[in-house]
């Protein structure tokens, strides 16, 4: 899978069951672990004010909020963007949650139902640093991610910088094939046989040899004739 969302949401409070809300949701793409610059970003009027604790943290005030879509509005056009894409979350379980709350005020299936994965980055960070703070900021700070213009949460910066944190959490995933930007590029590439092509293989010169040889009884004498530079040394030692 090529296609990914990094995904982010403001909310009201901490509980969804509660009647709390999302005020913010936002989206970038990645494809092929390259930012594409395709984003999707949306402000919510959640008929609801936030808790005094929320709003220290997302800055959003009813009065902002008051002339923005309901989720309602906004619900198609945000599945369409996520639809086919693997979802990156950074502590899943609660953005799901509320994702969840909001759909099924429309009657419609859970969020993970309109995605073919969600992947969680708090439990990718909790499983490479163990007993370490893993939130946002510490992991921006361990991977030397610029974070300084972060003074309050947003979805939109926030989802940015867990792009990064996430291509960082995951670089020795990568493939030594060198990716290619778009799907077209990659049906361009074409197949070719490789059964007709033979190796050169070339013997050691003479003098090659004897330093090879002279290297062998260096070894010897360093490791008191334990080398297993020597056909069979190595058989022999584990026999």
């Amino acid at each position: 899978m090529t296609r990914q969302i990094v995904l982010d949401t403001e909310t009201t409070g901490l509980n969804p069951a509660s009647g709390d809300r999302i005020i913010e949701v936002a989206g970038v793409e990645l494809f092929n672990r390259r930012l594409t610059g395709k984003h999707y970003h949306a402000y919510l009027n959640p008929d609801r004010a936030s808790h005094p604790d929320a709003l220290k943290v997302h800055g959003l005030t009813e009065e902002f909020l008051s002339d923005k879509p309901r989720f309602a509005q906004i619900a198609d056009d945000l599945l369409e963007f996520v639809r086919d894409a693997e979802i990156i979350i950074h502590n899943a379980p609660f953005d799901c949650a509320f994702l969840d709350a909001e759909l099924e005020r429309l009657n419609r299936p859970a969020f993970k139902q309109h995605v073919p994965l969600v992947t969680d980055t708090l439990a990718m960070a909790k499983l490479q640093f163990p007993g370490k703070f893993n939130n946002l900021d510490a992991l921006c700070k361990r991977f030397g991610i610029d974070n300084a213009h972060r003074t309050l949460h947003g979805a939109l910066l926030d989802a940015e910088l867990l792009a990064e944190v996430y291509l960082s959490l995951t670089r020795g995933q990568e493939s030594l094939v060198i990716d290619l930007e778009t799907p077209q590029q990659q049906m361009s590439v074409a197949s070719h046989r490789l059964d007709h092509f033979s190796l050169l293989v070339r013997a050691p010169s003479s003098d090659e040899q004897a330093a090879h040889e002279a290297f062998l009884q260096l070894l010897d004498k360093k490791s008191q004739g334990k080398s297993i530079w020597r056909p069979g040394a190595e058989a022999s030692q584990n026999s």
